[in-house]
């Protein structure tokens, strides 16, 4: 591949239009959205480069996908391409969870790099992953950003800086402190310690592409309705069903961790959870009458809204990170889930 140069600015790598490409895959409430325009201000302020940036996401909430896509390349190269980032030269997983739902591989090539919000090992991102070939970078960025009081976004950012090859440091630096400075300056401090922990703490490995995992190419899948097959009256052909839904992708790192010794059964957490995620059986009380006891709860339906926890006078639920323990099993299914 040709080389860019923009005063001291060498970009290793670009595609056919010039430009170096960025994908981040994440839920709402992880800092994707920010961290694109970080990446953006820092080029195109900081470092002199044509730069673009725009997000994409359904339902403006927390826990709900996004994707941030970021565009750069030298002062003299125009950017007439404002689609999706389809091949990326970066690809960061904000949260791993996601791999179970979303097609986050799409268009990672043995020239990627993909780096991977996780506890494991590259070897075992690798084989979760499936990834065809190239290369993997592993960070605990919950972790870093629990421990520096900041956001996964911020030590995503110093892994994307260290493994692009060009980005300036000091130009993220300025755009994080220009950012928060204004309306968060009491988190400055910590975001600038989680940045460099994350430039620091990045652990990469190349693997060489093989027949154990195929290519997948990106796929753009448009909308099964249009106005030449709308259904007359607008009927719902797909309407939402919980039963049927792994809301697990949507937690942010922590669950609700049930301490059936302190448990009061109670009931009240079953009131305040909007997933239903408790399971609940039949039993004998001490007096010797039927009664209803809490079991346990079934992570595939729980979204880490964490309501439980605030309403549980006991204290029986505490706040847990989901990194610490095996969801699977301390998970109780529900019924028809057997």
């Amino acid at each position: 591949m040709s080389t860019v140069k923009t005063g001291q600015v060498t970009i290793p790598r670009k595609h056919k239009e010039g430009m170096f490409e960025i994908r981040l895959e994440s839920i709402g409430g992880l800092g994707a959205n920010v961290a694109g325009k970080i990446m953006a201000e820092a080029g195109v302020l900081g470092m002199g480069l044509n730069g673009s940036n725009f997000s994409s996401y359904g339902s403006e909430k927390k826990g709900a996908p996004v994707k941030a896509h970021i565009r750069l390349c030298d002062s003299e190269t125009p950017i007439r391409t404002n689609s999706p980032v389809e091949n990326p030269h970066i690809l960061a997983i904000f949260h791993e969870a996601l791999i179970k739902t979303v097609p986050v591989l799409q268009g990672v090539g043995p020239e990627s790099t993909v780096l991977l919000n996780t506890t494991k090992t590259t070897t075992q991102a690798r084989e979760l992953l499936k990834l065809h070939g190239g290369y993997i970078g592993c960070i605990d960025a919950l972790n870093i950003a629990i421990e520096e009081k900041s956001r996964v976004n911020i030590p995503m950012l110093g892994a994307i800086c260290k493994a692009s090859g060009f980005f300036n440091a000091d130009a993220l630096r300025d755009a994080i402190k220009h950012v928060f400075g204004k309306k968060y300056p009491q988190t400055v401090a910590g975001n600038l310690k989680a940045f460099e922990r994350g430039y620091d703490e990045i652990k990469t490995e190349y693997f060489a592409p093989d027949d154990r995992y195929p290519y997948q190419p990106f796929v753009r899948n448009p909308s099964r309705l249009g106005y030449l097959n709308q259904p007359i009256g607008g009927v719902v052909v797909s309407a939402g069903i919980t039963r049927q839904k792994d809301l697990s992708p949507s937690r942010t790192g922590f669950i609700p961790v049930l301490d059936l010794e302190t448990c009061t059964h109670c009931g009240e957490c079953d009131y305040a959870c909007p997933d239903y995620c408790f399971v609940w059986e039949k039993g004998l009380s001490k007096t010797g009458k039927e009664a209803i006891f809490l079991k346990g709860i079934d992570y595939n339906y729980c979204k880490g809204c964490l309501q439980c926890v605030w309403i549980c006078k006991p204290k029986a639920i505490s706040i847990g990170k989901e990194s610490d323990y095996n969801v699977d099993e301390i998970t109780v299914p529900l019924s028809f889930r057997k």
